[in-house]
């Protein structure tokens, strides 16, 4: 049940980081705030769930072979190592737009946005190779 909720968690937050990417092209700040900041709470509800399922469960092996093996492996270790990154980019993106620093916070979420992306959309794809592949 935890596994399919991380993933339905990670979908809910690329969800609301695209709706607040969109938001705020069009200028609509105080819809991108809500949006990112509801990104912020679905990655703090999955990244308590991931790490109570893990300390529960450990570790799920894989164990395809051939080329999806090799896939798997690619989006399983860019994911582990941009998620590393991406958090303290989130708490600095936050942390700037918090402040009101809006010149900083621009300037550090050009970058935080897609690393953030990238792991929620991964971690979704993570869930779905283990589960049909796994």
């Amino acid at each position: 049940l935890l596994p399919a909720t991380n993933a339905l968690l990670n979908a809910s937050c690329a969800v609301c980081l695209l709706g607040g990417w969109w938001s705020i092209k069009q200028s609509r700040a105080d819809r991108h705030k809500r949006f990112m900041l509801t990104a912020v709470f679905f990655s703090a509800l999955f990244l308590i769930s991931y790490v109570t399922y893990h300390y529960f469960h450990g570790d799920t092996l894989f164990l395809s072979q051939g080329a999806v093996r090799v896939v798997y492996f690619f989006i399983l270790i860019s994911h582990i190592c941009f998620s590393i990154i991406a958090l303290p980019m989130v708490f600095t993106t936050l942390y700037h737009a918090l402040r009101g620093s809006f010149d900083s916070h621009r300037s550090v979420a050009k970058y935080t946005f897609p690393i953030w992306l990238y792991v929620s959309i991964t971690g979704v794809l993570v869930f779905v190779l283990l589960k049909f592949y796994g």
